[in-house]
């Protein structure tokens, strides 16, 4: 491709640019003929073989041939613009290559693009040219590039600030601009200022000055092989020229003299001829002092040379100075560089500390990735823990701790196993009680301490990288916690022993915003999500029953609705209950709930029997259960959990109301370990249609609108609602870990989407108030778009199979849940089509053991009620539930 420019002159002609692009098969091509004569001689291996060298040119060469009004013989005839006219044997040996050229490439085609406005901008000794370059005079606003600026409100429009560290007051004025610097204010750059190279030993020598139009910069340089610093001065308006009006520092030579004292000696050997001396020869910069080190204020004095008595002008004249061209060779580029990277990381460190701490939604992802690779993980790491240690909330504290494990994750390389997996070798216990017990300062050095240990090779990092994510989950854990603040309850007659306090509950299916519910993110961005409780063929699938007993015990079951439970569990002490926070043991939800009810204080010294014979004269049972398969996506976890609160609790004499069971269910999730979401329990225990919202702040405290909707639309979207069980259980396990990786990363997609999640459910409430069945499509079938951006690989074949057949039936569809498997819902464009849609499915193959569902929804949500007194089960022994 040809890029053109408009030339500044009176006939504007289009000149030939220098941006070429190659497809793959014309770089193919051009490539085949290094080896063919006479155009080897293009290359060294020509060279190397004694070839006559070929010079050929991009433009009038190469690409001239490809161009389709160039004839053969014209080409073959030809005479590059650079090739004189008494150069006639090599013009024979061109034609030769030209021919070859020909063969080649004639048959690629060419494409140019002509830009109108286009122009080229050269780089000059011009320092105002090269300002201007540097700076952007359209844009209003300064420009910061790798840099970290504390108070960047004193940066003003058209300057520009790149790889630079400045803290406290730094005033750049306009058309200015800092490279390369590590300034500590006061200090005030004016306008039209170039100033690179200096660090935080060098900001006293701008304290007080005020600097305008004048190029300062510090330099490393190698004298007689021993490393120095040296620092140049120059004004915005001199000129480098050999030839032109003698200037420096913005004005005449005579009036320089006249200002400072030098004299024309100091600059010149007697011999230079005056039509010689120029600012490039002028040796002006300082390079050794025989008593101190030098510094930026061995240059700035000449803008400022009186009040000092000549002091600086005699320490000036008793320096070894150079000029620019002597001192041009001696510049160490090794070390320029080697600062420069410092420097760099320096600023990104005390970028990163701030974008924790300020709670800024900037991915730190490619840092981490520049610090690896440079080998500056220590320093980086030192300072994630620095930020963990004193953050004042565990939000940010968990956020530095998962940028610890992105740190480990990619110092392994990609090696040494997958991410997400278990967290609890015995080795990192200790720490984790720290954390556990709220001494975060203690618990992250001692995170610190383990993870030395485990820096030799990738298995290791990664296993630590982990249980990094474990410690995370922690502190996830205690800021989720805080919703215990709008947990209470209110005493009613406790009743009586044997009595069963039965909970039923609809399922639910989230329409928008799902995993913006999900913590961090609910608390970190806020979160909203539009849900609807149903029932699933009729039926009111998950339910509890509660009651007291006489023996001083706990009896579980969990299994059918039906007495004949498939698990049984009798706790007759505490050790029986210390599995309540392992998710996957027998009965954990329910020891749980017993726990976050406030029944049990496991750990307590006080024997169960006792505990339980003080406060009720006697033990308790819960039965739970579930009509859906595991893995639904139906909400049935968090759903059953409310369910067993509730009748917990009531049958303890206590009564919960539903915004306070919802945030008992946050607290009994992570006191269980699982995590999760608020949506799951709000849409399942409120009944209806309803938005959850919760704020971006702590405690977090959910809040829930229902949805009011045109008379009869509720029964409208039950006809056209249907559910489809896909035959896949729902693997959401690694879904979640990814999620929180990414999010804590602030990958850019994944903050954009989840805002998104959060905007489109304001949106889909609204399409809900209007009755509007399409528009509610269209935000079921994006909804399910922005769940698989959220957690990539969420949408199995088979199911990708199954909502392609049905598609042409449906106004939008979406997997339920996190996505993965479960149940698949969809929004049909006819009402009552259950029969349709598995005709539809019949006929299509690989689908697997699927199965369709009535679905409609539920005005009841949470339903509690006391039934009989049951004496037969009252005296009940323990050989009826059976022991753990």
């Amino acid at each position: 491709m040809w890029k053109l420019r408009v030339l500044p002159c009176a006939r504007k002609l289009p000149d030939v640019s220098g941006v070429v692009f190659f497809s793959v098969e014309t770089a193919e091509h051009l490539l085949a003929t290094h080896v063919s004569p006479p155009l080897d001689a293009c290359t060294y291996m020509g060279l190397d073989s004694g070839a006559q060298p070929v010079k050929l040119s991009l433009f009038f060469d190469i690409l001239l041939c490809m161009a389709r009004n160039v004839s053969r013989e014209s080409f073959l005839a030809g005479r590059p613009p650079e090739l004189g006219q008494g150069d006639m044997d090599v013009a024979g040996y061109l034609k030769g290559a030209r021919a070859q050229l020909w063969r080649e490439l004639r048959d690629q085609p060419l494409t140019m693009v002509y830009v109108p406005d286009g122009g080229y901008s050269y780089l000059t000794a011009d320092a105002t040219e090269f300002l201007h370059s540097l700076t952007m005079p359209g844009v209003a606003v300064a420009q910061i590039i790798h840099s970290q600026v504390e108070e960047p409100q004193l940066l003003e429009a058209t300057c520009s600030v790149v790889s630079c560290l400045l803290e406290g007051p730094v005033q750049l004025g306009p058309r200015s601009v800092l490279q390369h610097c590590h300034l500590r204010g006061p200090i005030h750059i004016g306008a039209g200022c170039f100033v690179s190279g200096l660090d935080t030993a060098h900001s006293e020598s701008l304290h007080g000055l005020e600097l305008y139009d004048v190029i300062l910069q510090g330099h490393h340089v190698r004298l007689h092989g021993s490393p120095s610093r040296a620092f140049t001065l120059a004004g915005r308006l001199d000129s480098w020229e050999r030839q032109g009006p003698g200037m420096y520092l913005n004005m005449s030579w005579n009036e320089f003299f006249k200002k400072t004292g030098i004299r024309d000696w100091d600059l010149w050997d007697p011999d230079t001829a005056p039509s010689d001396r120029c600012l490039l020869n002028a040796r002006l910069f300082p390079v050794l002092h025989p008593e101190r080190a030098l510094g930026p204020k061995d240059v700035l004095w000449m803008l400022h040379p009186q009040g000092d008595r000549g002091e600086a002008l005699r320490a000036w004249r008793a320096s070894w100075r150079l000029s620019w061209e002597q001192l041009q060779p001696c510049l160490d580029q090794a070390a320029t560089l080697a600062s420069r990277r410092d420097l760099f990381f320096c600023q990104a460190l005390q970028k990163a500390r701030h974008v924790l701490e300020a709670r800024q939604d900037l991915c730190l992802r490619p840092l981490i990735r520049a610090a690896v690779g440079e080998g500056c993980s220590g320093p980086l790491l030192a300072t994630l823990d620095k930020v963990a240690a004193g953050a004042e909330d565990p939000g940010v504290a968990a956020r530095a701790l998962a940028c610890v494990a992105d740190v480990l994750g990619c110092m392994a390389e990609g090696r040494g196993g997958l991410r997400s997996g278990p967290a609890a070798n015995p080795e990192w216990i200790q720490p984790f009680s720290y954390l556990e017990c709220g001494d975060l300062m203690k618990g992250v050095e001692a995170l610190a301490q383990e993870r030395e240990k485990w820096l030799t090779r990738p298995a290791l990092l990664v296993r630590a990288a982990r249980h990094y994510e474990g410690a995370e989950q922690i502190l996830i854990r205690q800021a989720v916690m805080t919703a215990r603040h709008f947990v209470c309850t209110q005493p009613v007659a406790l009743p009586a022993p044997g009595q069963w306090v039965l909970t039923e509950c609809p399922a639910r299916v989230d329409f928008s915003g799902g995993w913006s519910d999900t913590p961090p993110i609910a608390y970190e961005l806020g979160g909203a999500v539009l849900g609807l409780a149903v029932r699933v063929d009729g039926h009111r699938p998950i339910g509890a029953k509660a009651r007291r007993i006489l023996e001083p015990e706990l009896w579980l079951a969990v299994g059918p609705r039906q007495d004949e439970m498939t698990l049984k569990i009798v706790c007759q002490s505490l050790d029986d209950l210390q599995d309540y926070c392992q998710p996957h043991a027998p009965g954990a939800l329910l020891k749980a709930a017993f726990i976050c009810a406030g029944i049990v204080h496991v750990h307590s010294k006080v024997p169960l029997r006792e505990q339980l014979l003080r406060s009720f004269s006697g033990g308790f049972e819960l039965h739970t259960w579930s009509e859906l398969p595991h893995g639904s996506g139906l909400g049935t976890s968090s759903i059953l959990a409310g369910a067993a609160l509730a009748a917990l609790q009531r049958a303890a004499g206590q009564a919960v109301g539903t915004e306070a069971l919802i945030h008992a269910v946050l607290h009994l999730e992570q006191v269980l370990t699982t995590g999760g979401g608020w949506q799951d329990q709000v849409s399942g225990l409120v009944p209806g249609i309803k938005v959850g919202r919760s704020r971006a702040q702590l405690p977090l405290k959910v809040e829930v609108e229902e949805i009011t909707v045109p008379e009869g639309f509720v029964q409208k979207i039950s006809d056209h609602l249907l559910l489809v069980y896909t035959g896949k259980t729902r693997l959401a396990r690694n879904l979640l870990q990814d999620v929180l990786r990414n999010w804590y990363a602030r990958l850019p997609a994944v903050v954009q989407n989840a805002r998104r999640l959060v905007r489109q459910t304001e949106k889909c409430a609204e399409a809900f108030r209007q009755g509007n069945l399409p528009l509610l499509g269209q935000y079921l079938t994006s909804y399910w778009e922005q769940k698989k951006l959220m957690a990539p690989g969420c949408e199995p074949l088979a199911v990708k199979r199954m909502m392609n057949v049905l598609a042409p039936y449906a106004y939008g569809q979406s997997l339920a849940g996190a996505g993965g498997g479960g149940f698949l819902y969809l929004l049909t464009k006819e009402p009552r089509q259950k029969e349709a849609v598995e005709a539809v499915l019949a006929k299509a193959e690989g689908l697997g053991n699927y199965s369709v569902h009535l679905v409609e929804v539920d005005t009841q949500g949470l339903s509690l009620q006391l039934l009989g007194c049951d004496t037969h089960l009252c005296g009940a022994g323990p050989s009826e539930a059976g022991n753990t």
